[in-house]
């Protein structure tokens, strides 16, 4: 038999990575709870409307947890876990309570009914919490694969370059969005949860202030809402201070964000790229000009999101706790 030369055997390495990871996907289906818990979605989606009827956070703050999540090891809701562990990173420290809490609650539901108790893992509760604040938003309702298993590994270093960050350009994007075969078009339906939500005045203080030698607001920043930026940011205010993301309709999930790009609005330089950057402007202009192409895009996008790096069978465990391993 003939040795297999270099080429050959990276590529057979990565032709079986290719079927594990499809294999793993493959496992994740709607109504995976139907025997052992079928009215998982119903007890997710009432402990959630709750939970947002007392505060407005609780929809960008799951929102963004599932992604800060699955971004690092996967949709195993490792970020869930208590310290020390991911969520102590930079990164993560901004993460609002609400969207931990949102969880948590849900998870109390469903384990409150006998025949769901510690059946349903915390990953899939945080991607069904996920859907749900979309829809209560006003965004589009979206079947959930499920199936997913809870991570036993949760640390500060895994998190380290593997979050997009506020100044990342086009190319920055792709290559992380990449990574986990999420495509451009996926990484800018994503980016369109910005829609929700809101950042801390130092995540974007150098925009508007200090952005180059010769010029001290981004010129792709519309002038006139830089201005407002730095009323609503002033020197020397607390980094802290959040501003919303979107300036026109931040309560509502809709297109508003790509149209804001169009006139300059995006507030982190890795949103206003996305209009800038030729490569991507069109894709810009479709969502903008089309509220139907972007909802598509991004029932595909967080989708397809929802099975980064899942763990299924027995890698893992369904753990009873949330924030612990069992």
């Amino acid at each position: 038999m003939e040795k297999m030369t270099n080429k050959q055997t990276i590529f057979s390495i990565f032709s079986l990575l290719l079927l594990f990871s499809s294999c793993v996907s493959a496992q994740l289906r709607t109504g995976f709870y139907g025997n052992s818990c079928p009215n998982v979605e119903t007890i997710v989606r009432n402990a959630v409307r709750l939970k947002f009827q007392q505060t407005f956070v609780t929809a960008p703050a799951t929102l963004r947890l599932f992604f800060h999540d699955c971004f690092v090891r996967g949709c195993d809701a490792s970020i869930l876990i208590a310290s020390p562990s991911e969520k102590d990173h930079p990164d993560d420290v901004s993460l609002a309570g609400d969207g931990f809490d949102t969880v948590v609650k849900a998870k109390q539901a469903v384990d409150s009914n006998p025949n769901c108790r510690n059946k349903v893992s915390c990953a899939d509760i945080l991607a069904l919490a996920t859907r749900e604040v979309v829809v209560l938003t006003g965004g589009p309702n979206y079947p959930v694969e499920l199936g997913r298993k809870d991570g036993r590994l949760s640390t500060m270093a895994s998190v380290q370059h593997n979050l997009p960050q506020p100044g990342f350009n086009l190319d920055q994007l792709n290559t992380m969005f990449n990574r986990h075969d999420l495509s451009q078009i996926d990484m800018i339906a994503l980016s369109g949860a910005h829609t929700l939500g809101s950042a801390h005045c130092g995540k974007f203080s150098k925009r508007i202030y200090n952005f180059s030698p010769r010029t001290r607001i981004d010129p792709s920043l519309n002038g006139q809402y830089a201005l407002q930026l730095r009323q609503m940011c002033p020197i020397g205010v607390d980094p802290q201070i959040a501003i919303n993301m979107d300036p026109t309709t931040p309560s509502t999930f809709d297109n508003a964000y790509f149209k804001n790009l169009q006139q300059g609005k995006g507030l982190f330089t890795s949103d206003q790229v996305l209009f800038t950057d030729q490569r991507s402007r069109s894709t810009v202009n479709l969502f903008a000009n089309n509220e139907g192409a972007f909802r598509e895009a991004f029932v595909s996008a967080i989708t397809k999101l929802g099975r980064v790096g899942v763990l299924t069978g027995n890698a893992s465990e369904i753990r009873r706790d949330c924030s612990r391993i069992n």
